[in-house]
């Protein structure tokens, strides 16, 4: 069981009293080598944790997969998310915003998919390049896998936090303009995102994203965001977006707490920002999205 201590307030986070549950498939994204990949990163590893956060750090990422978390079958509603860490493109926050939020979608009945993307930046390339075709891929190859999986493939979404945010952005805006060359029949399949959901993202008032990262129309699908309004990636970024998605007639929910600062993830504070799982539940709910098949 895990424990914080803030302010004197001491708090349980109980989708953590067990651990999490392993992935029943783990996927290779790529046949062979990633698309402009050189071999010039070194050996993956999990960093140490930084002090007063204990956090699993994920570095060197050149074999980018999909994990496979599937909810209880009396829960399963047929809906999927594929999960992308933030880490400022630098690394990804393995558990905080990956197998943790894994275990709260599959605790309201959808299946999480875990991308392990390319990190760090590739010199001399845009932050997102690698990323972004590994997010392409991977939305194709879980509608190829999605009768396979008990996956409705009309409900698959993506849902990132922080880079991971920016990247499930240009996932939901790019999904005409496939970023690698097609390789098989996987890539036939649509890339975009049915609905998708934004924590803290980072990097959307940059002005490479304003011209080409980011393409907001009215083909976006519908978007939740949450931020906080003293974090230090600023809230404009969400408001932005959101108002991106109202001008181009496409449903989006934005959520600016007070206080909470940054990289929260689902993890209780004494803010009320730990409050958006239950928000974003109601939200697939209202949309019709967690309705059993």
């Amino acid at each position: 069981m895990k424990v914080w201590c803030l302010g004197g307030l001491f708090l349980l986070f109980l989708s953590t009293t067990v651990q999490s549950a392993e992935p029943s498939v783990t996927l290779r994204l790529w046949k062979g080598i990633a698309p402009g990949e050189t071999g010039e990163i070194g050996a993956e590893e999990l960093l140490p944790p930084r002090q007063g956060k204990p956090v699993q750090r994920l570095s060197n990422v050149t074999v980018p997969t999909i994990s496979l978390y599937k909810p209880p079958v009396d829960k399963a509603t047929g809906a999927a998310v594929l999960v992308c860490p933030g880490g400022g493109y630098n690394i990804l926050a393995m558990d905080l915003e990956g197998t943790e939020v894994a275990d709260w979608l599959n605790s309201i009945g959808v299946t999480a998919i875990l991308l392990k993307y390319r990190v760090p930046r590739r010199q001399n390339l845009p932050k997102h390049q690698a990323p972004l075709q590994d997010a392409q891929r991977a939305m194709s190859l879980v509608r190829a896998h999605a009768e396979k999986w008990g996956i409705d493939k009309h409900r698959i979404g993506i849902l990132g936090f922080s880079a991971g945010g920016h990247l499930s952005a240009a996932t939901s805006t790019n999904f005409d303009r496939r970023h690698y060359k097609p390789m098989d029949a996987h890539d036939k399949l649509s890339c975009r995102p049915d609905f998708a959901v934004l924590v803290y993202p980072a990097y959307l008032l940059d002005g490479a994203s304003l011209a080409d990262e980011i393409r907001v129309s009215k083909k976006t699908p519908p978007t939740f965001l949450v931020h906080a309004g003293n974090d230090r990636i600023s809230s404009e970024n969400s408001a932005h977006f959101y108002l991106s998605l109202k001008q181009a007639g496409v449903a989006g929910e934005l959520h600016i707490y007070a206080s909470g600062g940054h990289g929260f993830g689902l993890r209780p504070t004494e803010f009320a920002c730990s409050n958006w799982p239950k928000r974003c539940e109601a939200w697939l709910r209202a949309r019709g999205l967690l309705e059993k098949p």
